[in-house]
């Protein structure tokens, strides 16, 4: 008898793990947000929140909590050390899981693919190369022959040093420099998008590289004009401005993108249930319209496993464009 129920005892608590783990989630669950309210990721996360909850089980709660600071390496930081139990989530960006880690790793002191469970890839966009409505630049190509020309003598903003659109602008330098060496201008970090635009209107600033969430209501009010996406092909919101691909940087893209994740260690069964939960809640025509208004095309099908490569594809260009243009940042 003793013998039988020894024997019995991993049996049984694997059906305790199993029945526990059937029962996810059965509380309301946390979807970290690492920057303030009203951005196209807090936005972005709000929407998959509301979306994603019904398929999760009646009566599901995803609460949107926003931890800002450090270009999300705060908030993101703060997930990393919670329970890998599937009630904290973060929904990261190209910032915070890709050019943080790769221009500020002094900084940022977490690996975005293996300090993290990758679950779902839920949007993107492209960077737009912006200037301001009076500017005499009318295309990329003649901008970049412009700064070629006067070394040093034009400035260009973005919403902070080591993010997206710095990187962005900084691969942008090196594929249009000769011989290896970028071409020279000056990078004014600003606290934001909106900041960034501001300064761009008033004419502080020669041009800037900033996600399309931002530049977006400029662009439609003829405030900036937008002269080339980031992106391979163009966006259709703005079917008019071309690619930098098309302008003579053959190759070129980079995109910013946002990607849900949880602590590592999560059980591979609830990284699975809410990879589901996300593809059911984009499916919805409703959600992509939305998500579309915000800045931030909705992704196609994604897995935990799909997720991870893109995380280390988009870690590793970015260590790649950071080393090959010579970016040096601390804080």
């Amino acid at each position: 008898m003793r013998r039988r129920h020894l024997l019995a005892l991993p049996a049984l608590t694997l059906a305790s793990r199993a029945s526990a783990q059937a029962a996810y989630p059965d509380r309301p669950i946390s979807m970290v947000v690492p920057f303030l309210a009203g951005g196209s990721t807090d936005i972005a996360a709000r929407i998959m929140a509301e979306r994603m909850a019904p398929h999760l089980g009646a009566g599901v709660r995803i609460v949107v909590e926003n931890r800002a600071g450090a270009g999300g390496s705060v908030g993101t930081e703060w997930v990393r050390h919670r329970p890998a139990d599937g009630y904290t989530l973060l929904l990261g960006s190209a910032s915070a899981l890709g050019t943080n880690p790769a221009a500020l790793p002094q900084t940022t002191p977490y690996d975005p693919v293996e300090d993290f469970t990758s679950i779902a890839v839920v949007g993107g966009g492209p960077i737009v190369l912006i200037v301001p409505q009076a500017s005499r630049w009318s295309s990329a190509r003649q901008l970049l022959e412009e700064v070629k020309a006067n070394p040093g003598k034009y400035t260009w903003a973005t919403s902070g040093a080591g993010g997206i659109g710095h990187l962005t602008g900084e691969y942008m330098k090196l594929m249009a420099g000769s011989q290896g060496a970028p071409l020279q201008a000056e990078h004014v970090p600003y606290r934001g998008g909106s900041a960034v635009m501001e300064a761009l209107a008033k004419g502080e600033v020669d041009y800037s590289l900033e996600v399309l969430a931002s530049t977006a209501p400029h662009m439609r009010d003829g405030i900036s004009r937008g002269l080339a996406v980031s992106s391979l092909a163009r966006h259709p919101l703005f079917p008019e401005v071309p690619t930098l691909d098309e302008t003579g940087l053959k190759g070129f893209e980079v995109i910013t993108w946002n990607a849900l994740v949880a602590p590592k260690g999560l059980p591979p069964e609830i990284a699975n249930t809410l990879s589901r939960a996300v593809r059911a809640a984009l499916a919805d025509n409703g959600v992509g319209q939305r998500m579309a208004n915000a800045g931030v095309d909705p992704a196609g099908p994604s897995t935990p496993e799909s997720t991870r490569a893109f995380l280390a594809q988009e870690r590793d260009k970015f260590r790649g464009i950071v080393a090959r243009a010579g970016v040096r940042l601390g804080r």
